[in-house]
């Protein structure tokens, strides 16, 4: 029995489309620019990612890593948040340099796109930055490079004594 899209009633059809939804596949930086939010919050080594229904997103990154924005930030291997309009709210696996402390990213939220800034909130404090730093995804290192170039530095300086 073959079956084609001739012989498919409107409630075959509702029932087909039930069982096998359909997928839209789109990159990170397409979601975020359809939430109100910059390309470039997320690095450029996501993996993948999973929108829940209600919001939830999980963002998983080929490895943990470092970037900078107009500071460093860390990237967890997951980086999980409640995605609305406009805002990344509880954040998690995402935390910040401040002063020499590594601060957890609570919050990115664009209040006013036309003011072109983006606010971070670091539980603390709370961070404005200007979205111009957000268009790109950044480039995001594995933590193991840094620490390699870190400690060369360090050796480096020990032999110029």
């Amino acid at each position: 029995m073959s079956l084609s899209l001739k012989t498919l009633t409107p409630t075959s059809f509702f029932i087909l489309f039930l069982l096998f939804p359909l997928t839209v596949t789109s990159s990170i930086q397409d979601l975020l620019q359809g939430q109100g939010l910059p390309a470039g919050l997320f690095p450029d080594n996501v993996k993948s990612y999973k929108l829940d229904p209600d919001g939830r997103l999980e963002v998983h990154l080929e490895t943990p890593c470092m970037a900078k924005f107009d500071g460093r930030v860390h990237f967890d291997r997951v980086v999980r948040a409640n995605l609305s309009y406009g805002g990344l709210v509880g954040l998690e696996g995402l935390s910040q340099e401040e002063l020499f402390l590594w601060l957890p990213v609570k919050g990115i939220i664009v209040n006013d796109p036309s003011s072109g800034l983006i606010l971070f909130d670091i539980g603390v404090a709370h961070k404005q930055l200007s979205l111009s730093l957000f268009e790109d995804p950044p480039v995001c290192k594995p933590q193991e490079v840094l620490v390699e170039k870190v400690g060369r530095k360090k050796k480096e300086f020990q032999d110029q004594r």
